[in-house]
């Protein structure tokens, strides 16, 4: 059995020729088989490396095959292309032109309200009482304080003085940044300054020149920067009592007890012209940005508008007695004092006062000869329904439209009067003597400044 097995398989093993044939050529066929699928899996292998390998440009070619576009068809995609592109650069411009149209208005509505005097800040009613600690006081003339000016970034003050000095503060330390020392009469050859009382100050709005009047008739001009002298003009035949830059330009307009306004442009160092009008020395100017000016005119009791380019003027009566002092309030509103005690509150459209507080800081004197404390300065925060008045009768009186708000202890003459432009705080130039004389003295009076701080009362939040 076991050979028979063996021999079978021997048989079988054992193929003929024409098997051998058969078989040859079949194994032919596989190889060949074999031969081409491995060579169409080695193009596809090929293939699929290379479309992994770049499967943008594949990508590509498939859009290509897709989007034939003529050249014409490009040009005419790429010019629509190029037209949205400008349509959104024009739709952002037309977006930032309306932004900034929107804030041009808002500032134009400011200005025009302003030039009619209806611009208006109300913030009387936040105002609280300072705490006299808080109040500061910086020494460093010799002679009573006669005027002040604050810088318009308000981080300096100057003070002037009969003792012919200019001194510059800092407000937020109270040192002496710098000073200009004043001379001795019969020193005028050779001394650089003042050698009589300063009786008036002005800076410009944009801080660029400060200007300073006294007692011997001349008007120095000055780089408030370095307290560097530039001009000095003379023309007015007594004391000039007031000064004032018209706002935004470099016109300076001076008041003198010779009852005339001159005009000066600074920027050139020139003389322009003289107005007369007034019947007895004029006291006190002032002015804002029109091409006009205010002035208190004594003890001729009247208060008048001067329009400069008109050359024009309105004349005002309302006081009793000299008219000592004026500020505006906006371009149609001013408040006064004067020696017969009373503040008056004026619209130029109007010859008659709006408004008046009689004995505004009481009286003094026996029983039935009592005399009221006469006003010596006044201020106004500018557009808004704040005003400020000094006297000698130690206090300084800080009002709403002359309803009496709060008083601030000073003891001395309240020379002059100065709001910050935002009303962060208020100056008061105080002294032993009345700017304009010696009728009185108060011995106890310290010469200096006054720095009085202007709090208000933290605003409620509004509901969602």
């Amino acid at each position: 059995m076991s050979s028979f097995f063996i021999k079978k398989k021997v048989i079988s093993a054992a193929p003929n020729k024409g098997d051998l044939k058969r078989k040859s050529n079949a194994d032919d066929g596989k190889g060949r088989s074999k031969k081409f699928s491995k060579r169409m899996d080695e193009e596809i292998s090929s293939d699929s490396e290379n479309e992994s390998a770049d499967p943008s440009r594949k990508q590509q070619e498939n859009e290509d095959d897709e989007i034939e576009e003529t050249p014409q068809e490009k040009k005419l995609r790429l010019a629509k292309l190029y037209l949205e592109q400008l349509r959104e650069e024009e739709d952002k411009k037309a977006e930032q032109d309306s932004f900034e149209a929107d804030l041009i208005a808002g500032r134009l509505q400011d200005d025009v309200l302003e030039q009619k005097g209806k611009l208006q800040r109300l913030i009387a009613k936040e105002l609280i009482a300072p705490d006299p600690a808080e109040i500061r006081l910086l020494r460093g003339h010799k002679l009573p304080v006669t005027c002040l000016v604050i810088t318009p970034d308000e981080k300096y003050i100057f003070s002037a003085s009969k003792d012919c000095s200019i001194i510059k503060w800092e407000v937020e330390s109270g040192k002496k940044a710098q000073k200009i020392a004043g001379g001795r009469k019969g020193t005028e050859a050779r001394h650089v300054g003042h050698t009589a009382h300063v009786l008036c100050m002005a800076i410009s709005s944009d801080g660029k020149y400060l200007a300073s009047g006294d007692l011997n008739k001349l008007i120095m001009i000055w780089d408030p920067m370095t307290c560097k002298h530039l001009y000095k003009f003379k023309g007015h035949r007594e004391a000039v009592s007031g000064l004032a830059f018209r706002r935004g330009t470099h016109t300076l307009y001076s008041a003198s007890h010779d009852r005339s306004i001159k005009v000066w442009s600074v920027d050139e160092n020139a003389y322009v012209e003289t107005l007369f009008g007034h019947q007895d020395m004029i006291t006190g100017l002032d002015c804002l940005s029109r091409e006009r000016c205010v002035t208190a005119g004594g003890r001729d009791r009247t208060v008048r508008v001067w329009k400069i380019a008109e050359e024009s003027q309105l004349v005002f009566h309302g006081h009793e007695g000299s008219i000592d002092c004026i500020q505006l309030i906006n371009e149609e509103h001013m408040v006064t004092g004067g020696d017969d005690g009373s503040i008056s509150i004026w619209t130029v459209n109007k010859k008659k006062p709006v408004s008046t507080v009689k004995q505004a800081h009481g009286s003094h004197g026996n029983t039935g000869l009592e005399q009221p404390y006469w006003v010596s300065s006044v201020a106004a925060l500018h557009n808004s329904d704040i005003v400020a008045s000094g006297a000698h009768n130690t206090h300084t009186h800080t009002q709403q439209q002359v309803s009496l708000m709060a008083n601030k202890p000073t003891t001395g003459f309240v020379n002059s009067l100065k709001f910050s432009n935002s009303g962060k705080f208020l100056v008061a130039g105080v002294g032993q003597e009345h700017r304009l004389g010696r009728w009185w003295r108060i011995k106890e009076a310290r010469n200096g400044i006054y720095i009085i701080p202007l709090k208000r009362q933290a605003q409620e939040p509004t509901p969602p």
